[in-house]
């Protein structure tokens, strides 16, 4: 069996670390009404100034069926609006609302908190150096998943 206990596995500690993370934005979002995953896409809308439920789904890292939901969520509770591509008649366009960026305004002030005490737990050069590792670990883990089977 394996040689060393698995609460010292790499991947138990990745994952120890991303539960924390979740579990704090997401009762950080649940107090603006948020979900993380529309968090996230305001967080994108409002950077990239718009984009297709297609766009927004390959940003999220979902299903363009989950995006699909999620937009029409938020159109539902005034957070963004869709309108027309002027390219392509069938596409939609989201967009935050003026209430959109207001919510997220709020629920960034407060997600900001953390990212700051994160960086505060490091001297730059152990910062530098967690975000080089971070990166070279996310790239073993996509390297290393398998592609998607067709069922």
């Amino acid at each position: 069996m394996a040689d060393i206990p698995v609460e010292e596995y790499l991947c138990t500690r990745i994952r120890r670390a991303e539960q924390a993370l979740m579990a704090h934005h997401e009762a950080v979002l649940r107090g603006h009404g948020l979900t993380m995953t529309q968090y996230t896409v305001l967080l994108i809308l409002s950077r990239e100034g718009g984009m297709s439920a297609a766009q927004a789904a390959r940003s999220c890292g979902v299903t363009q069926q989950s995006m699909a939901t999620v937009l029409a969520n938020m159109e539902s509770k005034g957070l963004i609006r869709r309108d027309p591509s002027p390219v392509h008649a069938k596409v939609q366009i989201a967009t935050p609302t003026e209430g959109g960026r207001t919510v997220l305004d709020r629920a960034y002030d407060e997600v900001i908190v953390l990212e700051r005490a994160l960086t505060a737990a490091f001297t730059p050069a152990e910062h530098a150096s967690l975000c080089e590792l971070l990166e070279r670990t996310t790239a073993v883990l996509v390297d290393q998943t398998p592609p998607a089977r067709a069922r």
